[in-house]
């Protein structure tokens, strides 16, 4: 074989080296959820590429064979063909050279090239890698043996992918515009959904608005539905510890109001009892084989923590869930470019994310109003106030039991060197 015919092979087994490489990037970084998308949409290159990531470890053997195979030839051909040249200096020669060409026509370009676009190109030579997998197919079967092998011996448990790890998925998916802000969301939300309690999302006690069956005339009683807004309302006797039962506004105004012709206990639906501890996803299960709308969360003492609705539960997959007599709340009030006046029943989680502001801290409580009452370590008085990160908070209205509004401002950069 002449030094022409020995360029040229080199030249193709390099080429080889570099697709090999390619590919291997490419399979390895591209993403098996839009392929799929894209599969399902009637891609029949998507498809065929899907089907190949399937058998990802058949696919990553064949590469690193053919890999190899190439890489030997050619640094074997790279010392015949420099010694011809060179003689004595050809080895030398042969290593320096083939470690540039490797490095940056092998390597560097064509991994980079696969990396910008992996799904594309994967798409693109996935009918030659089946003809591969097929001709290697007695070399994989035995590296795959040894794989087994090996994999007993140092057991390592299947990937899968974590919630936190699709939330980031999401997130990404989200800031490449792969994906819509209101589908962020709600995936967001729907991976969240399980782990959250009851006890996060209730309406505490003290804002329970109920009828007492002994002391509410039918009058106040349309008034408390009127000023509400609500559908249903809990009924109780002597104390809110002691719920008997839900009205529901319909059979009020026709049994009670109209008609006059029930018992006031003949028509309140059954009570509904769950505890805060449990997840809001085995709740919403439970209020549709009940048929319910409406639970009454009780502690540990039997006592009456709050109530929850379906509403409340499926607002936290959509967001808040307005009718055309709901009063829209403004939890959060923008002053100036480094002000805001917040409502301090608004959940401490919300106000995090809101602002961007990361913590570490695992938080007991559910709302602004404990948080503040936790940092200052009692009950605060307006003008009570403290810094935290790069926020300073005043107390701008408090009562005897808990804070209602605070008010929030933030440092700027050089306000923050200067602490």
């Amino acid at each position: 074989m002449d030094n022409n015919t020995i360029l040229l092979v080199l030249i193709l087994l390099v080429l080889c080296y570099s697709f090999f490489s390619a590919c291997e990037t490419a399979f390895s970084s591209l993403n098996k959820i839009k392929l799929r998308a894209l599969a399902n949409a009637g891609n029949k290159k998507a498809e065929r590429t899907y089907a190949l990531t399937e058998k990802f470890p058949k696919l990553l053997t064949t590469i690193l064979v053919g890999n190899t195979i190439v890489n030997v030839v050619a640094a074997s051909l790279a010392t015949v063909l420099f010694t011809n040249l060179y003689r004595s200096k050809g080895v030398a020669i042969s290593s320096i050279v083939m470690t540039l060409v490797i490095m940056i026509v092998g390597e560097i370009i064509p991994k980079n090239i696969a990396k910008y676009v992996p799904e594309k190109f994967a798409m693109n030579v996935t009918w030659i890698l089946n003809i591969l997998v097929f001709l290697f197919t007695p070399l994989t079967f035995i590296f795959g043996f040894l794989e087994k092998l090996i994999s007993r011996l140092f057991y390592v448990e299947n990937d899968t992918y974590s919630t936190d790890e699709l939330l980031t998925m999401v997130e990404e998916a989200n800031e490449e515009g792969d994906m819509e802000d209101h589908e962020a969301d709600l995936i967001t939300n729907a991976l969240e959904f399980n782990d959250l309690d009851v006890g996060e999302i209730l309406t505490p006690r003290i804002d329970v608005i109920a009828i007492d069956i002994d002391e509410d005339s039918v009058e106040d009683i349309e008034l408390m539905y009127r000023d509400s807004g609500y559908s249903r309302l809990p009924v109780y006797e002597d104390s809110l510890d002691n719920i008997i039962g839900v009205l529901h506004e319909k059979d009020f105004y026709y049994h009670l109001l109209y008609e006059k012709s029930a018992n006031f206990k003949e028509i309140l639906q059954e009570v509904f009892y769950t505890s805060p501890h449990v997840k809001i996803s085995s709740l919403l299960k439970q209020f549709q084989t009940s048929k319910s709308h409406m639970a009454v969360v009780v502690d540990e003492y039997g006592g009456t923590q709050g109530i929850i609705t379906m509403e409340d539960i499926l607002e936290e997959l959509v967001g808040e869930i307005y009718d055309e007599h709901d009063q829209v709340i403004e939890y959060y009030k923008k002053l100036d470019d480094h002000n805001y006046l917040i409502k301090a029943d608004l959940d401490i989680d919300d106000l995090f994310e809101h602002f961007g502001l990361e913590t570490d801290e695992e938080f007991e409580f559910n709302t602004t109003s404990a948080w503040v009452i936790d940092v200052l370590d009692k009950i605060p008085v307006k003008g009570d106030c403290f810094d935290y990160k790069n926020m300073h908070v005043e107390v701008t209205d408090a009562d005897s039991k808990k804070v209602n509004e605070i008010k929030i401002t933030f440092k700027d950069d050089d306000d923050k060197k200067d602490k």
